[in-house]
């Protein structure tokens, strides 16, 4: 078989219909081997013919879908100057579109976590350990499907791992259970549609490995925060490699999930980790960027080009400084839209990605090749906040097309419904979407992702059950999670056969959920928090893909999960609940009131020992119209916080352009009866301890 130099653009292999065009971008690389696999194993290689633009290039006829290949890069092996070359490593291609095998960690070839950085090169052949990037069959019949463009105001988001979600559902079928193919099941689209959510987030589904470490105690790392490949989806989550499926099969599965789903009216929204990658720092295993082209595509220590800089707290960050570093991000997002035609991103430790030399950069470089992308800037995009390194928490900071996972949305939430003292005016500025934060650069209430729980950190029944984490499986000596977890064991630790206790923790459930769903902003809503699931007190179950991650659909709290179902209705049905523009500052939109029924001042606001309010919401005064250019026009509501341990009686204000009458809607002490319940001005209504009261003007 002879190469010929092909193109260097796009990187990657991309296949014709007569053969594929491989090419890798390296700037260090002396040369570049091709490295192709039969299904025995047997490894034949081509020395890539040409070199354009630091990218190294070759096309090969009559290789077609299916075919395995990685990379051997040859260049100078200079761990002081950041230079990494080895040709004993195979590598994976960058831009692999699929990924098949995992890999099999050998202390010879892999020497993870004992290496001596300044130590002589490693000669151990790593080939038959590593997985093999796939050449792909890229066609693919779409038919009419396009991206749904939910607007960000109406979005509900559904956090959910694919695996985890029908791993041990009992109406899809075992082999498709925990796949691609699985959440595309008619079972799960039916609870998905009852439940009412608009976008389901999916933790990461790019190609990641096991670490070693947990692979050493038996564990696996099931989050996927460990990306090799930005391009690939997760093979083991292909229900059609189980059973010899064709190679590249997780891509068409991908697609069809995706197909399925938007039938439906529910958007992809994809969790990616572009801040880091799995060959974590000098002491890391090589897999791909560390052996291609390690000081282009890490951020290294200046001084001592050996280290690396660890924003993350994963080992490495990705050196968002470098063109192509760039262009590989880029280029993975334009494939994930374009090709796989997802709706949008939330990205991982995304304060990372804007570091240009320590600190954190609104203006950095990829914010602006973002903003004037023509296809990435019209998706939904959405920053986690943060990262651990200095000045890394940018709540808030984030460009005017963001919108952001609301860390002080959860931490006052939560602290509100379980007495903490603080003041009301931290807690009004957070369901009404948070304007201190985010509207003086011109965004939106959209722009704050509400949440009370997420993959990281308690379940919302966890939340309500335990004081303190409890992550002992993670066989880290429980030193690993977050310990300040504001949470509320209501009187036990854990499970509680005591009916009071179970009493307030179910109380204090729905008025998390309540408060999240009737907030300005887009809710987003953990996976499995509508129906109860447990992590046992497990606050970090990055490593537990086993039951205590899946969810436990034969113990469904059917109570909560159709109360949750209730209040998503309940906010699609109201405008007045996700208006997309900010509260007048006259007071016609929005008025607070005290328990006595009279308007609030200052000095109530900034009082940190009352903890209830009344928020009165005009149906009448939304100034938005709708897509068609109509008046919007909604019912008025009356919300009724007490967060206080008492029991107290909200007098409803007498002020006849309120309206005279009322009509109870929820009652979160009561959520299965008091619904219909009428109600006049000047009236009293009683409003249980720690409990939320919604009245609807009739």
């Amino acid at each position: 078989m002879k190469i010929y130099p092909g193109q260097p653009y796009p990187l990657g292999a991309t296949y014709d219909g007569a053969g594929t065009n491989f090419s890798v971008f390296s700037e260090v690389a002396e040369r570049v081997e091709l490295c192709l696999f039969d299904e025995a194993g047997k490894e034949t290689c081509f020395e890539l013919p040409e070199v354009t633009a630091l990218c190294w290039h070759g096309y090969l006829p009559n290789v077609v879908p299916g075919q395995r290949y990685g990379y051997r890069v040859y260049g100078p092996w200079n761990p002081a100057e950041g230079h990494r070359c080895n040709p004993a490593k195979l590598l994976l291609d960058p831009y692999a579109k699929a990924v098949d095998g995992e890999v099999k960690w050998d202390e010879a070839v892999f020497p993870y976590r004992f290496a001596d950085p300044e130590g002589p090169l490693n000669d151990a052949d790593s080939a038959r350990f590593m997985p093999r990037s796939v050449v792909i069959n890229p066609f693919f019949d779409w038919g009419n499907d396009h991206l749904l463009r939910t607007p960000r105001h109406e979005t509900v988001i559904y956090e959910v791992h694919v695996k985890g979600f029908t791993r041990r559902h009992p109406d899809v079928p075992p082999d498709l259970r925990g796949t691609y193919a699985g959440l595309a099941h008619p079972a799960a689209i039916r609870y998905l549609k009852r439940l009412g959510v608009t976008a389901v987030e999916l933790l990461p589904v790019h190609q990641f490995i096991h670490d070693k470490e947990l692979v050493d105690r038996g564990l696996r790392n099931y989050w996927g925060y460990n990306s090799v490949s930005y391009l690939a989806p997760h093979n083991d989550y292909a229900a059609g490699l189980r059973d010899g499926g064709h190679l590249g099969q997780q891509v068409q599965e991908f697609k069809q999930m995706v197909k399925t789903l938007h039938r439906e009216g529910i958007e992809v929204i994809l969790d990616v980790v572009y801040n880091h990658t799995a060959e974590g720092n000098h002491l890391g295993p090589m897999l791909s960027l560390k052996g291609i082209d390690n000081a282009a595509y890490y951020r290294l220590v200046q001084d001592d080009r050996r280290y690396y800089r660890d924003y993350t707290g994963t080992g490495n960050s990705l050196n968002m400084r470098h063109p192509h570093v760039l262009q590989l991000i880029m280029d993975s997002l334009r494939y994930w839209v374009l090709d796989m035609h997802v709706d949008g991103f939330r990205f991982d430790l995304a304060s990372t990605l804007a570091r240009e030399l320590h600190d954190v950069d609104r203006l950095a470089a990829f914010f602006d090749i973002i903003q004037q992308d023509p296809v990435i800037s019209q998706v939904k995009l959405i920053a986690e906040p943060w990262d651990v390194g200095e000045g890394g928490y940018q709540v808030g900071n984030f460009p005017p097309l963001w919108s952001e996972w609301n860390g002080k949305y959860r931490d006052t939430a939560r602290d509100y419904w379980r007495g903490e003292a603080q003041a009301l005016g931290e807690f009004g500025y957070r369901i009404t979407g948070s304007s201190d934060l985010y509207a003086l650069n011109g965004r939106r209430p959209s722009a704050s992702i509400n949440f009370v729980t997420a993959h990281d950190g308690f379940t919302l029944e966890d939340l309500v059950s335990y004081n303190e984490k409890h992550n002992e499986e993670n066989g880290e000596e429980n030193q690993d999670g977050e310990s300040h977890n504001r949470s509320w064991n209501h009187g036990a630790e854990g499970p509680s056969d005591d009916p009071g206790i179970r009493a307030a923790r179910d109380r204090q459930k729905r008025n998390f959920l309540a408060t999240l769903f009737l907030s300005q902003g887009i809710p987003m809503l953990l996976g499995g928090d509508e129906m109860g699931r447990t992590q046992g007190g497990n606050n970090n179950a990055y490593c537990q893909d086993n039951e205590i991650s899946w969810f436990d659909w034969e113990n469904t709290d059917e109570a909560l999960l159709d109360f949750t179902s209730k209040l998503i209705a309940l906010r699609r049905d109201h405008p007045v609940f996700r208006r997309r523009r900010w509260f007048r500052e006259d007071g016609s939109d929005v008025a607070w009131f005290r328990p006595d029924g009279e308007e609030m001042d200052g000095q109530d606001w900034e009082s940190g020992f009352a903890k209830s309010l009344g928020m009165y919401l005009n149906g009448e005064a939304i100034p938005t119209p709708d897509p068609q250019g109509n008046r919007i026009v909604d019912n008025s509501f009356y919300l009724l916080f007490n967060a206080h341990h008492e029991a107290l009686p909200f007098r409803l204000p007498n002020r006849p352009e309120r309206g005279e009458s009322w009509v109870k809607m929820l009652d979160t002490a009561e959520p299965l009866s008091g619904e219909g319940e009428p109600c006049s001005a000047g009236e009293e209504v009683r409003v249980e301890a720690r409990s939320l009261v919604l009245l609807r003007r009739a």
